[in-house]
């Protein structure tokens, strides 16, 4: 494979990652400007809110301090959750985390979801009867849920209930009060580098154990584009999740691969994170072996055939012995991108949430902080592509993005917006 092949395959899994995200950004926006969630509406408690109410009469030291506390206390509650999950995977309660999951997206979908679409109904004033729109959530419902988490469904259904079921977590987010939310974006972004990095980390450990078991992870990804579950001799491919920061699992997805025989090649495909239909385990006593026991096996030994073989001419032995394995090499190399170029990239469904969330917020000032949260957000996004094509392991996906978006609102509120509003009001042109 050649370099402009490689980067058109970048390229191509970069906008099929930004798009969707793009939309959900947009259509949160959209929710913001059309209900206008007013301070009452901010007043609820929640799993965010439940140390600190925030009020307007209240200072802004009160109001930093108890945004921290609410921060502190909802990320030591995502962490213990997420420990939990683990603990219940590592004892292979699998189909009690796949039937959670389900019930999770049809609440979602069902009771948040349905609570903006009357909100909708109400604000405009459709004209509909209660039976037409309950049986129309219902069906939205049990469509969505079907669609989510069974397989034979076109792609882009899928694609477009994760990305509704952002923007429905998303709207429902940007309800709570804007001390707590910039703090809470923060204290998501740290705690997604360190669960996903830090030896130990709740996501760390949820990705090592699914890799061990040669196992997917029964989560709400985004997947790019269409892929085929595996064969169950098909392993050694080791499925690399990068994000994570909340109680969803929100991850940016690759693939790495050992080097592989043309055949290999062809079989290897990445499965799908979050399908249903799960590979069988391999029995003990099964004779097949692991892909990176056959990969080194075969290349042990064509090394030791070509160092053993006698040297009819030295000189012009070696060097064909060199540019066996020199051309080799690069034919594994090429493998190993085009596995990966197969795979596609996925992303969770939590960082749809909290990059919507934060150009929500930015949209509740006016359009200009949402253009340059928007543009920050997508360049953290392709920069953390860039690192994961890189680093080749799991990297968390809200770090980057958060910190720039944050840093642009600010910065975009606090000085672009005055200096071009003060210059268009007294006519500059530049």
């Amino acid at each position: 494979m050649d370099s402009n092949s490689v980067i058109s395959a970048i390229g191509t899994d970069i906008i099929s990652v930004m798009s969707p995200v793009s939309i959900c950004m947009f259509l949160v926006v959209l929710l913001v400007y059309s209900l206008s969630p007013t301070n009452n509406e901010t007043s609820l408690r929640t799993a965010a809110t439940l140390v600190y109410l925030e009020t307007p009469t209240d200072t802004a030291a009160q109001k930093l301090e108890g945004a921290v506390l609410n921060a502190l206390v909802f990320v030591l509650i995502i962490a213990a959750v997420t420990f939990v999950l683990v603990l219940l995977y590592y004892y292979n309660f699998t189909t009690f985390l796949k039937n959670y999951m389900r019930f999770s997206a049809f609440f979602v979908l069902g009771s948040m979801g349905g609570s903006i679409f009357l909100s909708i109904v109400e604000h405009f004033s459709v004209p509909i009867d209660g039976v037409t729109c309950f049986v129309l959530i219902l069906n939205f419902t049990v469509v969505g849920v079907l669609s989510v988490f069974s397989g034979g469904i076109p792609i882009f259904v899928r694609q477009g209930y994760m990305v509704v079921l952002g923007v429905i977590v998303a709207a429902w987010f940007t309800k709570l009060p804007e001390w707590t939310t910039w703090v809470l974006l923060v204290a998501l972004a740290v705690y997604d580098l360190v669960a996903v990095l830090a030896p130990g980390g709740p996501l760390k450990m949820l990705v090592e154990l699914a890799s061990s078991r040669d196992e997917d992870l029964p989560a709400l990804i985004y997947e790019a584009r269409p892929t085929v579950s595996r064969g169950p001799d098909g392993g050694g491919a080791l499925g690399v999740l990068v994000g994570n920061g909340g109680g969803l699992d929100r991850n940016v997805g690759a693939r790495e691969s050992g080097n592989g025989s043309e055949e290999e090649e062809d079989e290897e495909t990445s499965p799908l994170v979050g399908n249903s239909a799960q590979r069988p385990v391999m029995s003990g006593g099964s004779s097949h072996q692991s892909q990176p026991e056959r990969l080194f096996g075969s290349a042990g030994s064509e090394i030791v055939e070509e160092e053993t073989a006698p040297l009819v001419n030295g000189a012009n032995s070696g060097s064909r012995a060199v540019e066996r394995r020199s051309r080799r090499d690069r034919g594994d190399h090429d493998s190993e991108i085009g596995l990966t170029m197969k795979a596609g990239i996925k992303l969770g469904l939590g960082d749809f949430v909290f990059y919507s969330v934060l150009v929500g917020r930015a949209a509740m000032y006016d359009l200009m902080t949402v253009y340059a949260c928007y543009l920050a957000i997508i360049s953290g996004l392709g920069c953390t592509l860039i690192l994961l094509s890189v680093c080749r392991r799991a990297l968390p996906a809200l770090p980057i993005s958060i910190t720039l978006g944050v840093i642009f609102y600010f910065l975009t509120r606090l000085l672009m917006e005055p200096f071009v509003v003060g210059a268009s009001t007294n006519l500059l042109m530049f």
